[in-house]
């Protein structure tokens, strides 16, 4: 599986990026917070912030909330709801989406257990803003709708164990894909998106990770040309417990 999955991520990637893209340069800085509450139930909290390279323009900010249910220790159920606010370059301003996800995740560790692999499956539904332009007057509230699946595999590598318990540093390697179902208005490609991440995470007490590195993100339009983001992310995730 692991083979198949890695030539499969090869194929996508190479078909996507053999097209003519912009390219540009970004900065994303992200918190998710996960509390556990009972045996089975988690509250997910989730902010970023998705600026240019010099920290002067908010390209995007994106809030997520949802409710995660344990199967087992290694396999979880989610439901949720997102706001993402978009900036618009040609127009000079933000459009909304209002998204609802659903997902499932699962995960196993290799190595005595030191190691990790997660697959998560989410599916979108999203709702985005239209903005009028110069040549086109749109409906106050108008929006585009689609559904939209996402596949993820993240991987962690044990780097070094420090002497504290618990503490860890580690490398990170993980892919995401999106792909386009059925007819819409926002994109009509079948792959919409691609994000390549390569970085470091440091493990604190198994409760809070660390990670930073570059973030290859690459993205298709049907209506305009393809754009390429290379992205340096932070990211703080904590696990508590209520």
């Amino acid at each position: 599986m692991k083979k198949l999955f890695l030539a499969g991520c090869l194929f996508c990637i190479s078909i996507l990026y053999s097209q003519d893209f912009k390219q540009d340069q970004r900065i994303w800085m992200a918190y998710t917070g996960f509390l556990k509450v009972s045996n089975h139930w988690s509250c997910q909290v989730e902010a970023q912030f998705r600026m240019d390279n010099q920290l002067q323009q908010n390209q995007q900010n994106l809030f997520r909330i949802g409710a995660l249910y344990d199967i087992s220790s290694s396999k979880h159920l989610a439901i949720g709801y997102a706001l993402v606010t978009t900036f618009n370059n040609s127009l000079g301003d933000y459009f909304k989406e209002n998204r609802l996800w659903e997902q499932f995740q699962c995960y196993k560790k290799w190595y005595n257990e030191k190691n990790m692999m997660l697959h998560r499956f989410r599916l979108e539904q999203r709702w985005v803003e239209q903005l009028p332009n110069v040549d086109n007057y749109v409906l106050y509230g108008a929006t585009n709708y689609q559904n939209r699946l996402r596949y993820l595999n993240r991987n962690l590598f044990h780097l070094y164990q420090f002497k504290s318990a618990g503490n860890e540093m580690y490398i990170v390697l993980q892919d995401e894909i999106f792909f386009t179902l059925g007819d819409n208005n926002i994109n009509r490609n079948f792959i919409e998106q691609n994000r390549f991440f390569v970085g470091l995470g440091l493990n604190i007490n198994n409760t809070t990770r660390l990670e930073v590195g570059y973030l290859n993100h690459y993205v298709t339009s049907s209506i305009a040309n393809d754009f390429m983001n290379h992205t340096i992310s932070f990211s703080v995730l904590q696990n508590l417990v209520l």
